[in-house]
């Protein structure tokens, strides 16, 4: 049925007021740009985008983006116009909201999951539960506490943290944008989204992983050693039993990695240590994450012959990493470590669902640029700097603000961030990691990752679209 009831005006503003400064230095900052029409626009569209659309636009449950485009164009200091009529353009598409079939309350909060009929249901009960009791408190209960994964007598069991993951990490991303923003209607809806995820196979993270995974990571054979993300991907490239089929559905070829390979894959990211008796351990280990997120889908999309392939699925692993440090600021130190490795366990799958791309290292940095193919001045023989080129972010940023597709904007807000966080991390920062050649690999991974992505996706005349198809 057609949703009747109405939000008000004043809790529409609470849902979406002028967005507040990034919760972190960790966390996506700001270009120049923002005024008045692009603030009022923004708000414009996360309002009426609440008010009028459902978090699917189809029956197969792929995501509304509206409000993560709205917020990147926003954050990139794009025109009010710009954010108005890229709104229209997605609302093309979407499905409307529907009022719920029963109100959800703390007694069948299980019953309707994943079921997005109850979207709606769900976005009224957490609305109402974070007014209570705060963000903090409900992330800690609703998504990491063991008593929202499995259940004793339960038929189908909650596992709030998969649905969190679920999707491609959609959800995740949603209430980053929440956090990162200080916007309560995002983190309502992306609790509501995750409520509303189905669970993508069995045992991803099962009952031990909660507790055990929440606890101080410090079962390993040595106490000593420092177990990186990079020496789990290696390890992993020597598995060759780690694989599946491709039936060119990246939805089924993900179930089938998790129902033959979740516990190999738990056994390997268990590996990984995260010690946070050590100081500045959480961002340490975060970073790992953004690195091996943005290395898996620009190294392994990278062959010296035949060119990058922008691989739509392994986009996400970067999207999503970017909102990792808007989300730790909200956690206790045991839901931070849950978070990270949960994260990595969600990465290594994806990995594997799409085909195990091989990380050419030394390749990748040896055959791709950190400069634009041609200068935008090419100065004169009389200048200082006859072909200097100026910062290829302020190109690559223009160039996705003005793009038709939503993802763009995105991956490409992601990569400045981490170029500026990291982009000065030296060749040898990676230096003692058991993934081969990880010694040559340097600050650049980030530029050269937003250059070869602008690249393959083209310009606003002649746009291209992702690849779906993965590596097999």
């Amino acid at each position: 049925m057609p949703l009747t009831a109405t939000i008000s005006e004043h809790d529409l503003e609470s849902f979406f007021p002028p967005p507040s400064p990034p919760p972190s230095p960790l966390s996506p900052q700001r270009l120049p740009g923002t005024s008045i029409e692009s603030l009022a626009a923004l708000q414009y569209v996360l309002k009426d985008n609440h008010k009028r659309w459902h978090i699917f636009f189809n029956d197969r449950k792929h995501h509304n983006h509206v409000t993560h485009r709205a917020l990147a164009l926003y954050a990139l200091g794009g025109s009010g116009t710009l954010i108005r009529e890229f709104y229209e353009q997605d609302s093309r598409r979407q499905l409307p909201a529907i009022e719920a079939p029963e109100a959800i309350t703390p007694t069948n909060f299980v019953s309707h999951l994943g079921d997005g009929r109850y979207y709606q249901g769900y976005v009224a009960f957490f609305s109402q539960e974070i007014n209570e009791k705060g963000t903090p408190m409900v992330l800690e209960e609703y998504i990491f506490s063991d008593r929202f994964q499995y259940q004793e007598g339960a038929a189908d069991q909650p596992e709030m943290l998969f649905r969190f993951m679920s999707s491609v990490i959609h959800a995740l991303i949603h209430v980053g944008h929440g956090l990162e923003f200080g916007l309560k209607g995002m983190v309502v809806e992306g609790l509501a989204l995750a409520a509303v995820h189905d669970v993508w196979g069995k045992d991803l993270y099962p009952i031990h992983f909660f507790t055990e995974g929440a606890q101080v990571t410090t079962e390993i054979i040595d106490s000593k050693a420092d177990i990186h993300a990079f020496d789990i991907i290696a390890r992993m490239v020597r598995d060759d039993n780690l694989r599946v089929n491709n039936v060119q559905n990246p939805h089924r070829e993900f179930k089938q990695t998790v129902t033959e390979h979740a516990e190999t894959i738990r056994g390997y990211a268990a590996q990984w240590t995260v010690d946070v008796t050590k100081t500045g351990e959480i961002e340490r280990k975060m970073e790992e994450v953004i690195w091996l997120s943005s290395a898996l889908y620009a190294i392994g999309g990278f062959d010296e012959v035949k060119g990058f392939t922008g691989e739509f699925l392994l986009m996400h692993l970067v999207t999503s990493s970017s909102s990792l440090p808007s989300l730790i600021t909200s956690l206790t130190t045991g839901s931070q470590v849950l978070l990270l490795q949960a994260y990595l366990v969600t990465v290594l799958t994806w990995w594997v669902a799409r085909g195990r791309p091989v990380l050419n290292i030394k390749s990748f940095m040896a055959s791709t640029s950190t400069q634009l193919t041609v200068p935008l001045s090419g100065g004169s023989d009389s200048s200082a700097f006859p072909k200097e080129y100026p910062n290829p972010f302020l190109h690559i940023i223009q160039s996705s603000v003005l793009h038709p597709n939503d993802h763009l904007p995105k991956i490409q807000r992601a990569f400045a961030h981490f170029s500026t966080v990291y982009g000065s991390r030296p060749a040898g920062y990676h230096k003692g990691t058991e993934l081969e050649d990880s010694e040559l690999l340097d600050g650049t991974l980030f530029v050269r990752a937003a250059l070869l992505t602008a690249n393959y996706m083209g310009s606003k005349e002649g746009a291209n679209a992702w690849n779906n198809r993965g590596f097999f």
